[in-house]
């Protein structure tokens, strides 16, 4: 890896700890590690806590990030199996110009809070959002409670193999990483 591409991902993700994310490396490697996110207020999101899995490519910050959700989250960009994101201007309209804190302070607040049932990865979501909207921030909600809260968060922390969330270390050979993540 070049050096300014190394400094440019030590700047970033220096710039995320230093932020008031939650932020845990995986091996001491600022490549990959995981963030805590919250959902945004006013939204179905809201009091939501989600564990968003991040690997930065050696050519970062001229080629995206990849981005997962590693609990369950029902919104039709993402793919509630994978946590894998749509989301055009991480992964087509990527510039270097973006860095971490751009992902969590901007990107994914304003995914959340204006989802495209247009561009599915979650087909159920979506039609529920396009045709029983109060019926989707139900479901939204009923997803917050049983995999976002305070508490399914917590108690991944006591259960290592956990179906919901993976630990926050490498995943091990029994684990399998999400497949199908999409670069953000």
């Amino acid at each position: 890896m070049s050096s300014p591409t190394r400094r440019r991902i030590e700047t970033d993700v220096m710039k995320l700890l230093m932020s008031d994310y939650e932020v845990t490396l995986v091996n001491d490697s600022m490549q990959e590690f995981y963030v805590r996110f919250e959902g945004p207020e006013e939204t179905p999101f809201q009091g939501g806590i989600w564990k968003i899995h991040v690997e930065l490519p050696n050519e970062y910050p001229y080629k995206s990030p990849s981005i997962g959700f590693v609990n369950k989250i029902f919104h039709p960009n993402i793919d509630e199996l994978s946590g894998s994101v749509c989301l055009d201007v991480i992964n087509q309209t990527w510039s270097p110009m973006f860095d971490m804190v751009n992902i969590f302070e901007v990107f994914l607040p304003q995914l959340l809070r204006y989802p495209n049932p247009s561009d599915p990865l979650n087909g159920e979501a979506s039609g529920m959002l396009m045709r029983e909207p109060k019926q989707y921030e139900e479901k939204v909600k009923d997803y917050v409670t049983k995999y976002a809260s305070n508490d399914s968060v917590s108690a991944e922390k006591d259960i290592s193999d956990d179906d919901d969330l993976s630990s926050i270390g490498s995943f091990s050979d029994d684990d399998e990483e999400p497949a199908g993540e999409l670069e953000v």
